[in-house]
């Protein structure tokens, strides 16, 4: 008999399969990164479009921010904003950001790990100026998980852009 998951842990497991798992949409975060070295992640293919590093750091941020509003309640830019930015993108830095989108990733499992049901359906409240009166954090979670699908979407559409 298989055990019933708490809702809590299914959102992880969801996460889990977007960034690094079998995702049903396509390939998971990590797959379309699979390949990709520093050259290609600096890469702009199109002119209008951002980079894959460039979608990394993005997406890493909003990971941070994500798990800082899990525990804290509060919505707010991410620490190191929207779009980070990276110079000077070698193969160390390349790899380093791999590790540091991993991390974020992990901590974010842990903090939902830590999380009961109930308080899936406390609201993250918005301070920003001019923002909504917030949302769930199981909104916010899910929002993640589709942040994620559609930038993995595009990753893949820039590697074959590239070649």
């Amino acid at each position: 008999m298989r055990k019933q998951m708490r809702e809590a842990e299914r959102i992880a497991d969801q996460l889990q399969r977007m960034y690094n798992g079998d995702a049903w949409h396509g390939p998971s975060v990590r797959a379309a990164l699979e390949g990709v070295d520093a050259s290609m992640a600096a890469d702009r293919p199109l002119p209008a479009a951002h980079t894959i590093c460039e979608l990394v750091l993005h997406m890493t941020a909003w990971t941070h921010e994500v798990t800082r509003r899990l525990r804290s309640g509060i919505a707010r830019e991410p620490e190191d904003g929207d779009w980070p930015t990276q110079s000077d993108l070698n193969e160390a830095a390349w790899r380093d950001l791999i590790a540091a989108f991993d991390v974020a990733n992990r901590d974010l499992v842990q903090a939902i790990a830590a999380m009961d049901d109930a308080q899936l359906v406390s609201i993250v409240e918005d301070v920003r100026p001019g923002a909504s009166s917030g949302v769930s954090r199981y909104d916010t979670l899910h929002g993640l998980v589709q942040h994620h699908a559609y930038h993995a979407g595009q990753i893949s559409l820039l590697k074959k852009t590239a070649g």
